[in-house]
């Protein structure tokens, strides 16, 4: 039996978001297929997504930016972790 040793939990949203290589980088799109408070499930269809970068969440009214570290790549998905501490107000 497979156990969750997630220490967060994670919620499947399958929302569309931007990232961002680096602050001259124009940002490009991706899917966020679940995400918790320390990371997401990442698609990207064709696109080179560099090891490090920001995630951009248009999160309702306002959006939301976090410093991502890539842990695991399989085809076009991806898994992250957030490298930056949980932005105040921070809900999924």
């Amino acid at each position: 039996m497979l156990s969750d040793r997630r220490g967060s939990r994670r919620y499947t949203i399958n929302r569309i978001a931007k990232f961002q290589a680096d602050a001259y980088a124009l940002p490009r799109d991706c899917m966020i297929s679940d995400i918790s408070d320390s990371g997401a499930r990442l698609f990207a269809e064709n696109i080179d997504i560099p090891d490090q970068f920001n995630l951009l969440i248009d999160n309702d009214a306002r959006g939301m930016r976090r410093q991502c570290e890539v842990v695991w790549r399989l085809g076009y998905e991806l898994g992250v972790r957030f490298t930056d501490r949980v932005p105040a107000g921070w809900r999924i």
